[in-house]
């Protein structure tokens, strides 16, 4: 498997793991699936970075393993990976902004 393979493995098992257990989807369907996991064994799957990489990478390393012996430390080599690119993605992305609203200034009525 050449170094190039590689890291598309390692990118597809974060963007996967990262949409299902961080964002909201398209039209929200994402968010609708986490909510129907309720808080279950999905549910807590789906909660929890981590562990999601584990079973995302296990498909990926079933295509991409030549030899079948290298299987099981392409697995968690991929999921290790995007686990360190999930991390070093927290520390650099912008934070989210605050939406501020200044309250309105009081005018007082005074009558002559």
């Amino acid at each position: 498997m050449s170094p190039f393979v590689f890291i598309l493995g390692i990118l597809a098992v974060w963007r996967i793991t990262h949409l299902l257990a961080a964002e909201d989807g398209p039209f929200n369907a994402v968010v609708w699936i986490r909510r129907k996991a309720g808080s279950g064994f999905w549910g807590t799957l789906l909660d929890c970075f981590y562990c999601l990489s584990l079973w995302i990478a296990a498909p990926f390393a079933c295509l991409m393993a030549k030899p079948w012996k290298a299987l099981v430390l392409l697995w968690l080599a991929l999921s290790a990976a995007a686990i360190l690119v999930n991390r070093v993605m927290d520390r650099i992305a912008p934070e989210q902004p605050v939406f501020f609203e200044a309250p309105e200034p009081e005018i007082s009525e005074e009558k002559d």
